[in-house]
């Protein structure tokens, strides 16, 4: 492990567990120069191309974000990586930092591996799905790693972590997303967070914002964290604050309250698929409780009971 992961933040554990615990809004850790600077700099030489991965978005379009899942294909420093982060020797660091135990690995890499955000991505507040879709795992840490050696907040992009997006006087931490930063935070029905929209200057339009993304899980949780299991849940931002009675729009006004209303849609349009899916599946399930001999029978005696309560 000493390979991949800088000596010092094996010797700061016990100082990177405090943070972590501080709930400044929730859980979470900054730790500069996580990985060995050599091992570092080989991820970002390696980084995908972004033309390699998925940039489609939840609505299926084109979109300013390239994610690969799968990982270990993408060169030797990334198969080192995931030899890494199943070992037992990381899986136990990160569960000291966070005081979280036995934290599996996730062989699917779901919604994780590299991701990179171009000019003019953003991703809306959000609290992460809660279960894993293949294994019954409660997922319980996010642990990103930034691989930008240049990056200002002024750009956006940078992770903002919400008290609550949805509350007038929500309180929001800024993380910058610096070469060789990592950030740890737990994922609970109120880890909310995500980034503002990606304008860079004129100069620097030819960046991007580049991650590693891993999501680890647990067999059980907390009771006091349980909830029923569901997909990512989102929070549209508000109208920025300039937008008041008076104001003339100009271009700038009129492409932001496009790009809104237009997020908008697509979380509506997502929610309407959901319910879609969830009918067709309650449909198809009541049709196979109905089939054959036995399923007659009980349909029968259901109208029979409804047939008497009516009365």
């Amino acid at each position: 492990m000493s390979r991949c992961i800088d000596a010092r933040v094996l010797a700061d554990a016990g100082r990177h567990a405090a943070a972590f615990a501080r709930r400044e809004p929730f859980r979470h850790v900054v730790i500069d120069g996580f990985f060995d600077a050599d091992y570092a700099a080989a991820l970002l030489a390696q980084f995908p191309a972004f033309e390699r991965g998925n940039a489609r978005n939840e609505a299926g379009e084109l979109g300013g974000k390239s994610t690969i899942e799968r990982i270990r294909g993408l060169g030797e420093p990334y198969a080192q990586l995931d030899d890494l982060i199943r070992t037992p020797d990381f899986l136990g660091l990160v569960g000291r930092i966070t005081g979280i135990p036995d934290l599996l690995y996730d062989a699917d890499y779901f919604g994780g591996g590299t991701h990179e955000n171009r000019e003019g991505q953003d991703l809306d507040p959000h609290v992460d799905f809660n279960r894993h879709p293949r294994e019954p795992w409660h997922r319980r840490l996010n642990l990103i790693v930034y691989l930008n050696p240049e990056w200002e907040d002024g750009w956006g992009g940078s992770l903002e972590l919400h008290s609550d997006p949805r509350s007038p006087d929500d309180r929001v931490t800024l993380v910058t997303p610096l070469f060789n930063r990592c950030v740890i935070f737990e994922t609970t029905e109120w880890s909310w967070h995500g980034f503002s929209r990606i304008t860079l200057p004129p100069d620097r339009r030819a960046l991007s914002r580049k991650s590693i993304a891993l999501y680890f899980y647990t067999r059980e949780r907390p009771a006091e964290e349980l909830a029923d299991t569901h997909s990512t849940i989102y929070v549209d931002r508000p109208l920025p604050a300039r937008f008041r009675a008076g104001l003339t729009l100009d271009e700038r006004d009129v492409e932001e309250l496009r790009v809104l209303l237009a997020r908008r849609d697509q979380h509506n349009q997502r929610l309407y698929r959901d319910i879609t899916r969830l009918t067709r599946d309650l449909e198809r399930t009541q049709a196979a409780l109905y089939a054959g001999r036995l399923g007659r029978l009980r349909y029968l005696a259901q109208r029979l009971l409804r047939g008497r309560g009516a009365g």
